[in-house]
């Protein structure tokens, strides 16, 4: 592991940190989740956004099932140390495992929560049926 790159980032108590990735274009919010130490390390290294898998207990890297992936262009460590923003190029424009470009498409209008963004790819298509 890369002391250098380690040491400024303060992991929660389960080895975690916030990763945000965002479009390095648009500078839209695709998705929010989760590193660990291995995590951040394989995404500098390969250049290609890897997560922690809270849910599944695993490392994965992000379009490794969808080949949506995501190239990293820079990494940004917030203040504390405590969340860290990723400006990436979303391979297929895909980021959500819904098919849309975002993660963030439900938007709060009058009441209730809407769908504002279109599903660019069927899931199924995206993962067959297993998923």
């Amino acid at each position: 592991m890369d002391k250098n790159l380690l040491e400024a980032v303060k992991f929660d108590e389960k080895g975690l940190v916030c990763a945000i990735a965002q479009d390095a274009e648009t500078k839209r919010v695709l998705m929010v989740a989760w590193m660990n130490a291995e995590a951040l390390q394989k995404t500098v290294e390969t250049g290609f956004a890897h997560y922690y898998s809270r849910s599944r207990q695993k490392q994965w890297m992000k379009g490794e099932e969808s080949g949506h992936t995501q190239k990293v262009c820079e990494l940004h460590l917030d203040c504390d140390g405590d969340a860290i923003v990723m400006l990436i190029a979303q391979n297929g424009g895909i980021a959500c495992h819904t098919g849309r470009e975002s993660c963030f498409y439900k938007v709060w209008r009058g009441g209730a929560w809407e769908t504002a963004d279109a599903v660019l790819k069927d899931e199924k298509e995206i993962y067959g049926s297993t998923h």
